[in-house]
């Protein structure tokens, strides 16, 4: 298969392999393919070859001799910081071609992917920063000694990143762990790699050192497991399902390796009778609806106020009904396909659990009348109760759930009766009821009369099934890095001579 040229000379490989010491390691013989598939055309871009052990054990040593022995944690942090400021200034530089593998291997809408690819430059930009102010602590209170503490970079990192939005979190997960000095080895998913190869191939363009950053592909029965294994990963961070969040955090337990986890959500979207009712009901729809529904933070159980309920829903659903579905780099297009065909069943059928159990859909819940494709319709239901299974699992696709409340009180509980504690959404201009809410729901994040906004000065995480661990400047310093304590006595200190 030869490379599929794209405008501008851009390129998809013909094949997806793995970079490791900063270049693609020679094919094994007898190893195993896999398709990478366009979701809007269902056409073949490529082949991926999946990393087997034997591969990920030579990116996990690469990983071990750049962090053992190599020049970048002995880098001084404004030589750190020049080179992750080129790799802020080359991503700008590649920004639309970024975009448009984005679009044609994950089948994210355009207008959706220029925004994650300047959040990656900036995430890359932000963490250097955070970096050149990591200081350590002086204690002097013991009379006659001198005790200081430094942070140092933990290892090697295992990272994993999902395919809702391959770009956006592989680059945070990197972003995160390598300007405090660690290395790393990244697997992305095995549906959406094109992206996420070409970030890795940047990075070293930029000046990155071999074997700071190595790359592996294939599926998490298979490479992942492989990395996550491996003993000579110091700690792992990943973004994805729960399930699989389990799972990793059971094998880093064998080997007493720290993980960090941002899992799933069942975000409630609660909309109060004293909200201002159109940008309740915008913010509503791109809680939803953004990427493709594809997000763990997704507003995706939307409780509404029963004394608005029936115009908010009506609304929302004529709304729903005009939402612009098709090929993800049309500048118009809200919502394109779902990463991948098994996953678009996967949602589709939950129109049938919704029905089951007495829900009344209300728009959509079919897969949208396109010619090819893995559309599915922007989908709305109203269910019986907050118990239902489309309450209470992740859909993650563009589905909403709505359910009815009386009181502020019960918004609250329903909020909180989940397994999931990602991030809630509030909308109401009353200062006690947005206090209340920031007070008392069970959510790493509580947004007040906006959608979804990421301040990266701030926490991010999940209470709950949602995650362990958190992103942010002050919490990825402590995951990161390992405290020192230098213990000096100022004078010399009496000791007993043993055996004098």
């Amino acid at each position: 298969m030869n490379a599929v040229p794209l405008p501008r000379g851009w390129l998809i490989p013909s094949r997806v392999q793995s970079i490791i010491d900063g270049a693609s390691p020679p094919l094994r013989a007898g190893g195993k393919d896999l398709p990478i598939v366009n979701p809007t055309t269902e056409e073949t871009l490529s082949v991926l070859r999946e990393a087997d052990a034997a591969e990920v054990e030579a990116a996990v040593v690469s990983a071990r001799r750049a962090f053992d022995s190599g020049p970048w944690p002995r880098l001084s942090i404004n030589e750190r910081k020049d080179i992750l400021y080129a790799i802020r200034d080359r991503i700008r530089v590649h920004a639309e071609e970024l975009a448009w593998l984005e679009c044609t291997g994950a089948g994210l809408p355009l207008m959706r992917v220029r925004e994650q690819v300047q959040r990656a430059a900036r995430a890359f930009e932000f963490f250097a920063e955070t970096a050149s102010t990591l200081h350590g602590e002086t204690w002097t209170q013991t009379t006659g000694w001198l005790t200081y503490v430094t942070r140092e970079p933990k290892g090697v990192a295992a990272l994993i990143a999902p395919w809702n939005a391959p770009l956006a979190l592989a680059s945070m997960r990197i972003a995160t762990c390598i300007p405090w000095g660690n290395t790393c080895v990244l697997k992305p998913s095995e549906y959406t790699p094109l992206s996420v190869l070409r970030l890795v191939e940047i990075l070293h363009e930029a000046g990155l050192p071999p074997g700071v950053v190595n790359l592996v592909n294939g599926r998490g029965s298979a490479t992942g497991v492989a990395l996550v294994d491996h003993p000579g990963i110091d700690l792992v961070g990943f973004t994805g399902g729960t399930d699989t969040g389990r799972a990793i955090m059971t094998a880093a337990a064998r080997r007493l390796v720290p993980a960090a986890l941002e899992l799933g959500g069942k975000s409630a979207n609660i909309v109060c009778e004293s909200a201002d009712f159109e940008r309740a009901l915008d913010g509503s729809l791109v809680g939803i609806f953004a990427n493709n529904g594809q997000q763990c933070l997704a507003g995706s159980r939307i409780l509404v106020q029963r004394s608005i309920a029936r115009k908010f829903i009506e609304r929302f659903v004529a709304r729903t009904q005009g939402i612009r579905v098709g090929d993800p780099l049309a500048p118009t297009t809200e919502v394109g396909p779902l990463a991948f065909e098994a996953h678009m069943q996967r949602v589709l059928a939950y129109t049938k659990v919704a029905r089951d159990e007495g829900a009344q859909l209300l728009t959509g819940g079919r897969r949208a009348a396109l010619e090819r494709g893995w559309f599915v319709e922007p989908t709305a239901v109203l269910a019986r109760s907050n118990e239902a299974r489309v309450c209470q699992e992740e859909i993650f696709g563009p589905f909403a759930t709505f359910v009815e409340f009386d009181t502020l009180d019960e918004a609250i509980a329903l909020a909180n009766r989940s397994k999931f504690g990602l991030a809630s959404y509030v909308w109401s201009d009353d200062l006690g009821t947005a206090m209340r809410c920031s007070r008392e729901i069970r959510a790493g994040t509580v947004w007040i009369n906006t959608p979804m906004m990421r301040e990266l000065r701030a926490p991010f995480g999940g209470y709950k099934e949602s995650g362990i661990g958190r992103d942010g400047p002050a919490a990825s310093v402590d995951f990161f890095t390992e405290q020192k304590a230098t213990i000096i006595p100022i004078d010399p200190p009496p000791m007993h001579r043993f055996g004098a």
